[in-house]
C-alpha cells in the first residue's frame, strides 16, 4: 500500500514504470516465442532439445532509455521471432494427431501477421496548434509544421525531431490506420501465447511432466520482472530556473568538454598530420565532444541539486582542469612530436655535447632535405643528422660515418 502511495503521489514515476514493465515484458515474450519455436522444431525433428535458450538482455545503464525506446518501436522484436514457413510444413508432414493440429493452426495464425502491419511512428507528425479553437478536441487543431528541405513526408523521423512545431499529434485523417495497426499488434500478442501453450501442452503430452526442464534461474531481461525501476532508472528532470552558480556551472563544465575535444586536433597540428588526415581527426573531436556533452546531460541534473557550495567546488575544480588541459595540451604534444631543432636539443646539445663546440648557442643550424646540418662556429666537422622532419617521432642518427665518430668521440649513445 505504502508503495501505490508513492505511486499515486508521483504519476510520473509510475508512468516510467509501467514503460520500462512493458518493455521488459515485449522482450521476454519475444524470447518465450523463440523457446517456443526452437523446442517445437527440436520435437519434430527427433532431436534433443538445444543447450541454450534464446535470451534478451537489458542494455548497460548508460544506454538503457535507448534500450526501452527500442523495444518499444520494435515491440521486442516479437515480430521478427515469427516462425517462418518451413516450421509449418514441417509440423505438417510430422502427422495430424489432435494437438499436433491445434499447433498448425497457431502457427497459422502466426503466419497471418506476418501481413499485418505493425504500429508505425510516421503516423505521428509536428504541427503547430490552433491557440483560437474552442472546441472539445482545440488540442489537435492546427497546421502541419513545414517539413525539411528533401524530406516531404511529415513521419519521417526528421521532420518528427527536427521541424518546427509546438505540438505532437496523428497525422489528420490517419486515425483509422493507427486503430488497426494497434489492433493487429494486440493480436500478434494474443496469437504468440496461444501458440506457446499449444507448444507446451504438445510437449506435455509425447514426453510428461518429468521430462520438461525444472525452472531455471531467470536469465537476461527476465530477472528484471518486478524490478523495472532499477533496470531502467528514471531520470533526474532539470530544474525550471538555473541560479548563477549552476549556470556557470554548467558552462565551465562545457568549455572543459570543448577543450578535451581539441586535443586530437592539437596532436594532429603538433604531428603535421591534420591536412593528411583531416576526416578521422575531426570525427574522432566530434566523437570526443559528444561522449562530453553526454555525460555533462546524464550528470548535470543531479549536479544542479547538490548545496551551492558543492556546485561551486565543482564548478572551480572543472574551471582549473580546463584551463591546466588548455595549456598544457600543446606543449605535451609538442614534446612527442618535436621539430629537428628540439630533437637535437634534447638529444645531443643538452646531454652529451653540452661542453663541446656542437652545443647549441655555438653552432649554426639549417635543415636541407631531410637531414639536420650541425657547423659549428669554431669550426670542425661539419654533422649531418636525419630524418630532419616537423612533428615526427624518430630519434636524430648520424647520416655519414664522419658525424659517427663525433659523437662517439663525445660519448653519445648511438644504436
Amino acid at each position: 500500500m505504502d508503495a501505490l502511495a508513492d505511486d499515486l503521489t508521483d504519476p510520473g514515476e509510475h508512468r516510467d514504470r509501467l514503460a520500462t514493465a512493458k518493455a521488459v515484458w515485449q522482450v521476454c515474450e519475444a524470447d518465450y516465442l523463440r523457446c517456443a519455436t526452437a523446442l517445437l522444431r527440436a520435437h519434430l525433428s527427433r532431436d534433443r532439445p538445444p543447450l541454450r535458450r534464446p535470451v534478451a538482455v537489458v542494455w548497460p545503464r548508460p544506454w538503457r532509455h535507448m534500450w526501452r525506446q527500442h523495444a518499444h518501436d520494435r515491440s521486442g522484436g516479437v515480430w521478427r521471432a515469427i516462425p517462418r514457413a518451413s516450421l509449418l510444413s514441417q509440423a505438417e508432414a510430422a502427422g495430424h494427431d489432435e494437438i499436433l493440429v491445434d499447433v498448425i493452426e497457431a502457427i497459422r495464425d502466426l503466419q497471418a501477421s506476418h501481413h499485418a502491419h505493425r504500429t508505425s511512428r510516421r503516423l505521428y507528425e509536428r504541427y503547430i496548434p490552433d491557440r483560437s479553437s474552442r472546441s472539445s478536441l482545440g488540442f489537435s487543431d492546427g497546421r502541419t509544421a513545414r517539413t525539411l528541405p528533401g524530406f516531404p513526408d511529415p513521419g519521417h523521423w526528421v521532420n518528427q525531431n527536427f521541424a518546427r512545431g509546438d505540438g505532437w499529434r496523428i497525422q489528420p485523417g490517419r486515425e483509422g490506420t493507427l486503430r488497426t495497426l494497434e489492433d493487429n499488434e494486440r493480436a500478434v500478442h494474443e496469437r504468440v501465447e496461444a501458440f506457446g501453450a499449444t507448444v507446451l501442452q504438445l510437449l506435455q503430452h509425447h514426453h510428461g511432466p518429468a521430462a520438461l526442464e525444472r525452472s531455471a534461474r531467470l536469465k537476461g531481461a527476465a530477472r528484471w520482472i518486478g524490478r523495472e525501476q532499477q533496470a531502467v532508472p528514471r531520470l533526474t528532470p532539470w530544474p525550471q530556473k538555473l541560479t548563477a552558480v549552476q549556470g556557470v556551472t554548467l558552462v565551465v563544465l562545457g568549455w572543459l568538454v570543448l577543450v578535451l575535444a581539441a586535443i586530437p586536433l592539437s596532436v594532429a597540428l603538433k604531428a603535421r598530420v591534420l591536412t593528411d588526415h583531416l576526416k578521422p581527426i575531426l570525427l574522432s573531436a566530434f566523437v570526443l565532444a559528444g561522449i562530453g556533452a553526454y555525460r555533462v546531460h546524464r550528470a548535470g541534473p543531479r549536479l544542479v541539486r547538490l548545496p551551492g557550495r558543492t556546485i561551486a567546488l565543482t564548478g572551480a575544480a572543472a574551471g582549473v582542469a580546463a584551463y591546466l588541459v588548455m595549456q598544457l595540451q600543446g606543449p605535451v604534444a609538442g614534446y612527442f612530436f618535436a621539430g629537428p631543432f628540439e630533437r637535437y636539443e634534447r638529444e645531443f646539445s643538452d646531454g652529451c655535447l653540452a661542453a663541446s663546440p656542437y652545443r647549441h648557442d655555438a653552432i649554426q643550424s639549417e635543415v636541407a632535405g631531410r637531414t639536420l646540418v650541425i657547423r659549428p662556429i669554431s669550426g670542425g666537422t661539419t654533422l649531418r643528422l636525419g630524418p630532419a622532419e616537423e612533428g615526427g617521432t624518430h630519434p636524430l642518427r648520424p647520416r655519414d660515418h664522419r658525424t659517427r665518430e663525433v659523437l662517439e668521440r663525445y660519448g653519445c649513445q648511438l644504436p
